[in-house]
């Protein structure tokens, strides 16, 4: 199965739209589930973004792991806030993170890598007299695209395995290893990166 988050060729509106554009509007978005209090406004925004998914013509197999994990983690996160905090505050949370990944990971479905870093680099490219390093600030983009494909194969790697146990129904057998893999990964990034001399002068 292809990694969720990595670029689904088509031919649809959205995939031809420029990255510039799409970018901003998935800044947009992420600002305004951070500022909307309200699960009915949230719920609607949710439903523009799966809108998204069909305008794309999006596979099923591509979007059916981002489900999956989608509803392991909001079914962790809702049992926490609920319990902390009410379920009207456990559901304003859970539509805030998955109207989020859903935005992010459709932007990554419709936008190859290479566009969006290079229009992140243009856009930085004034910033040059101030300092501002626009080849750093694309990395940094790629990077954190690449992310999504990288946590959602990390994500289903666990979930198998806890399956192989049969232990697929316990989030703590999802929970614990996801993190301990997902930090593990970015301890091996942050070398990576340091012995190629990212952030150096």
């Amino acid at each position: 199965m292809t990694p969720l988050g990595l670029y689904e060729p088509g031919g649809s509106v959205l995939h031809r739209a420029p990255a510039g554009p799409k970018l901003l509007a998935v800044v947009a978005l992420a600002a305004a589930v951070v500022v909307l209090a309200s699960p009915w406004w949230l719920g609607g925004l949710l439903a523009a973004v799966l809108t998204g998914y069909g305008v794309a013509r999006v596979p099923r197999r591509r979007w059916w792991p981002l489900v999956r994990t989608l509803v392991v983690v909001s079914v962790v996160v809702f049992a926490v806030q609920w319990w902390l905090l009410g379920a009207m505050t456990a559901a304003t949370v859970c539509l805030r993170l998955v109207t989020a990944l859903a935005a992010a990971s459709l932007f990554t479905l419709t936008t190859r890598v290479d566009d969006v870093v290079s229009t992140v680099e243009r856009a930085v490219r004034p910033l040059q007299r101030f300092g501002v390093r626009p080849e750093l600030v694309g990395l940094l983009v790629g990077l954190t695209v690449q992310a999504i494909a990288t946590l959602s194969g990390i994500a289903g790697e666990v979930r198998a395995a806890a399956k192989a146990r049969g232990a697929d129904r316990s989030p703590t057998a999802f929970v614990v290893p996801f993190l301990v893999r997902t930090l593990r990964h970015a301890d091996q990034l942050g070398e990576a990166l340091a012995a190629r001399g990212a952030g150096d002068r």
